[in-house]
């Protein structure tokens, strides 16, 4: 059954009465969103191994890179105004306008005639896709109960995979047929993904945080019953989520925080808070993904393997292979921990990187003597480097940095994020087809190198947040929880009692004062 819900914002919505129904709308919406990024990573992989595609643009190394990499460039232009517009508008409606650029971007990139109105859909498309990214992003760890908030968020780029698998189906598909709708077919279906988000919006809530945040407490209180205890506003869990929400939205604003860009950057508390939370974005982005997730055709040249349709169905198999590790890895996020499943996963990136160097050299050394056993040896580790890839940077690059901002700086300081991961990733998607072509194998050993940094960053800064509320999580960079309930987990297991009642009062009291 569907229940009008209030959202303080110019968009209605029809919200099921059942937690476990809504949880799954949201995870759909969730799914959606990230089967958009990951179709167009693994779309332009298998674009960039058609004729019909590259024959059509007369690509050469620099636009190749080019078209690829032009995505990131709307990709570090949807961050400029993603955190504003999220924080003014509501997250809904961020998501809802960031869909709708993105199926601009497809549109134009399905028609285009040349390199630069490819270039230029493509950009429009980052962008749309950066904003309800991001917006999604806030959304979700907002609005999912803590208990699933590793799956509900993790999914936002787990999916990721699944649109990549859909994207490596189509152009395998599509692959023989000698006309230019080999790529313009795949294209315009990159559109389904933001069209489904849209649907799905009229049956989710606004964020309780954001609704408290601009006065609206009993509809906010009406979404924790909703996604806690099936629309019961009376439940313990409900009330102490909801206290707890407010009485730490209350202290921010005591404390004189402001949704201001500035605010990223304006206390110690915020610095530490932004720096360890956006490392997430940029470490994922140069772990050494970017080379099988955009150029596999020509890491796959650099193992032996260059006929077109064989790599075509290695793109397929390998979706299938990352979208299983990054599942499990959630698992892992939400019952061993962030930090212990990212350090083993960079831990194996670096592993398999100096392998796959060295066989790449030993290939590169003598390409005609090659061995089928060091050909199928150097793309097993080019897998088995995807897969552990997956286990941890897939779900923790949406879950990770909303989860160590508190509110006033968790739209702006994501979207800080992801304007670091995109402008690294411009960077290296452009220059490593130059850099494969130019020093080979030598890329590989590079990448390994500065990943063994990365672990040790990881170790030393970041900090746990498995099993808390995000206001919970606040106390560990404040030094003090800024409400008097006991941890939710605490009172979802029994282990704490409250008392409803007087809870109650005090709700009411301060929403009078407000």
């Amino acid at each position: 059954m569907l229940t009008k819900a209030q959202t303080g914002t110019w968009m209605p919505a029809w919200v099921p009465e059942s937690t476990i129904i809504l949880s799954f709308l949201l995870m759909i919406c969730a799914a959606v969103q990230s089967s958009t990024n990951g179709y167009d990573g693994s779309m332009l992989n298998g674009l960039n191994i058609l004729p019909s595609y590259t024959d059509y643009f007369n690509l050469n190394a620099a636009t190749t890179g080019l078209n690829t990499a032009s995505v990131f460039i709307g990709g570090i232009l949807g961050p400029l105004v993603s955190g504003v517009v999220s924080d003014r508008l509501g997250r809904r409606p961020a998501i809802f306008w960031g869909s709708l650029i993105t199926l601009l971007g497809v549109l134009l990139q399905t028609a285009a005639q040349n390199i630069a109105m490819f270039v230029v859909a493509r950009i429009i498309l980052g962008f749309g896709t950066a904003l309800s990214g991001i917006a999604g992003g806030v959304y979700l760890s907002e609005t999912f109960p803590s208990r699933w908030r590793a799956w509900g968020v993790g999914l936002l780029n787990d999916f990721y995979y699944v649109g990549a698998l859909i994207a490596a189906g189509i152009t395998l598909g599509t692959g023989e047929w000698q006309s230019t709708w080999a790529w313009r077919l795949p294209s315009l279906f990159q559109g389904i993904f933001s069209v489904i988000c849209i649907l799905i919006l009229p049956f989710i809530p606004e964020s309780p945080r954001w609704l408290v945040h601009e006065g609206h407490f009993e509809e906010a209180r009406v979404v924790v019953a909703q996604t806690n205890s099936n629309g019961n506003i009376s439940d313990p869990v409900s009330v102490a989520v909801y206290k707890e929400i407010i009485d730490t939205l209350e202290w921010e604003k005591q404390e004189g925080r402001t949704m201001s860009p500035k605010e990223i950057i304006k206390t110690p508390v915020a610095r530490k808070r932004l720096l360890i939370g956006m490392s997430a974005g940029p470490f994922s982005c140069i772990a050494g993904n970017i080379i099988a997730s955009y150029y596999l055709g020509a890491e796959l040249d650099s193992a032996g393997i260059t006929d077109s349709l064989d790599q075509l169905k290695a793109n397929v198999v390998l979706n299938v292979w990352c979208l299983g590790c990054c599942l499990a890895g959630t698992h892992l996020l939400a019952k061993w921990g962030r930090k212990p499943t990212a350090i083993l996963s960079q831990c194996l990136l670096v592993v398999c990187l100096f392998i796959i160097g060295g066989l790449s050299k030993k290939y590169a050394d003598n390409p005609d003597g090659a061995s089928q056993s060091l050909v199928y040896g150097d793309v097993a580790v080019m897998f088995l480097f995807q897969g552990f890839y997956s286990i941890a940077w897939t779900p923790l690059l949406f879950l990770y940095p909303p989860e160590v901002m508190n509110y006033s700086i968790r739209a702006n300081g994501l979207a800080f994020s992801q304007f670091s991961l995109n402008a690294l990733a411009l960077v290296f998607v452009f220059i490593m087809p130059i850099g494969l072509a130019n020093i080979g194998w030598k890329m590989y050993m590079v990448n390994a190198s500065w990943d063994i940094v990365i672990v040790g960053l990881i170790a030393f800064f970041w900090i746990e947040t498995k099993g808390k509320t995000l206001e919970e999580i606040d106390a560990i960079f404040e030094g003090e929880k800024h409400s008097s309930v006991p941890d939710i987990e605490e009172v979802r297991l029994g282990k704490a009692k409250i008392d409803v009642g007087a809870i109650n009062v005090q709700v009411q009291e301060k929403m009078t004062l407000s």
